[in-house]
């Protein structure tokens, strides 16, 4: 079986797949689709499972199969929750980092919007993935101040230290 990508639109994040074989029966019910890696610069693979069907169409000996990732939702969860709240951390439980950061905000008296990746099963990571895609940074902690990456642990730290900190997040309304 020979799959092909026709055409894929990352703004809609969708993927439309042309699988031909001589073989097929069009009264399949059932279709597996192999594991793709869409980048070329990217380790990262898609499976079916990162896919949330939304067309078939079945001809004799083809199929086209559109599907919408499942990142996107996940994509419009992170803005959305970047933009409730004016300090967000992405995290995860056991990152000494991560602490570090947790630590300076409480110090600070600010109470963060803190999302434990490492609590979330398999969403968590891919949640990962997605604020990598977004921001250009795959480690937590992911820091969020007024729906503005300031980064990790050291980029926050810095800000501090030169003392934009506490401005920042008075502007985000998150230090009275």
């Amino acid at each position: 079986m020979a799959a092909t990508c026709n055409s894929i639109c990352k703004a809609a994040a969708s993927l439309s797949i042309s699988i031909t074989t001589p073989s097929l029966s069009t009264s399949s019910s059932h279709l597996l689709l192999p594991s793709l890696s869409l980048l070329p610069n990217s380790s990262r693979k898609l499976s079916a499972s990162s896919f949330r069907l939304t067309h078939v169409v079945k001809n004799p000996g083809r199929i086209t199969v559109r599907a919408m990732s499942s990142d996107s939702g996940l994509e419009d969860s992170v803005k959305k929750t970047i933009a409730d709240y004016p300090v967000v951390v992405y995290s995860k439980s056991w990152c000494s980092y991560s602490s570090q950061v947790k630590q300076l905000f409480k110090k600070l008296g600010v109470q963060p919007h803190i999302i434990e990746l490492d609590q979330l099963g398999s969403q968590g990571s891919q949640l990962q993935d997605v604020l990598g895609d977004l921001t250009g940074q795959y480690t937590v902690p992911n820091v969020f101040i007024g729906a503005k990456h300031i980064g990790g642990c050291s980029d926050t730290v810095e800000i501090y230290q030169k003392g934009e900190l506490e401005n920042l997040l008075s502007e985000a309304g998150a230090k009275k």
